[in-house]
């Protein structure tokens, strides 16, 4: 049996500081969500109208139970990997679990989550789409579900939803991804129109 060299045990001895301080890193990081979900409860804890039906919101108004059953939400749409359903028992909840990143791939959920709208709205209840601050993952999505619904244009859907939520701001990344979702949109468009005029 051999013993380890004083290189094995220095590399061990890094290993372990390593090890500790993406753990203190990984509770510091918690700390701060507590701390900045605490704020958002407190400070934007309201969900706000987008349209009939529709509301949009960060943590705080996913969690302030009497006004959501007071707008008769039903279903509740979580975009964000760090939050779960706060009231599983009283509301229906779809959650897609992504970051808020530029590289995060948001377009690939965008049917599923309008098929949850949808189902929420035409069941007689409200929705609210929320993320963590309400500001980039749930507006892409909320800004994608009016442009698809309304054929509206990105800038048209972006400015809408802005004038009743003024700090809505989706990450580079998610616009990119609307600007595409609009060309896809347009395409689409010009398919159904040359089909009709066939």
């Amino acid at each position: 049996m051999s013993m380890p060299g004083p290189g094995q045990s220095a590399e061990r001895d890094e290993r372990g500081r390593d090890d500790y301080e993406q753990q203190q890193a990984r509770v510091l990081m918690a700390l701060m969500q507590g701390f900045c979900a605490a704020r958002y409860r407190k400070a934007d804890n309201t969900p706000c109208p987008i349209e009939q039906g529709l509301y949009l919101g960060s943590v705080g108004a996913a969690l302030n139970k009497e006004a959501l059953k007071s707008l008769n939400i039903t279903h509740v749409l979580i975009v964000a990997r760090s939050l779960n359903p706060a009231f599983p028992a009283e509301f229906n909840y779809k959650k897609i679990e992504v970051l808020d990143s530029p590289d995060t791939d948001l377009l690939m959920h965008f049917d599923e989550c309008f098929s949850f709208i949808d189902e929420a709205i035409s069941s007689g209840g409200n929705v609210l789409v929320h993320c963590f601050a309400g500001r980039s993952r749930s507006v892409t999505i909320v800004v994608a579900y009016l442009m698809k619904k309304h054929r509206m244009s990105l800038e048209s859907a972006l400015s809408l939803v802005r004038s009743k939520r003024p700090q809505v701001a989706p990450n580079e990344g998610f616009i990119s991804q609307l600007e595409n979702f609009e060309k896809s949109l347009e395409v689409e468009q010009e398919h159904r129109t040359h089909s009709l005029q066939s």
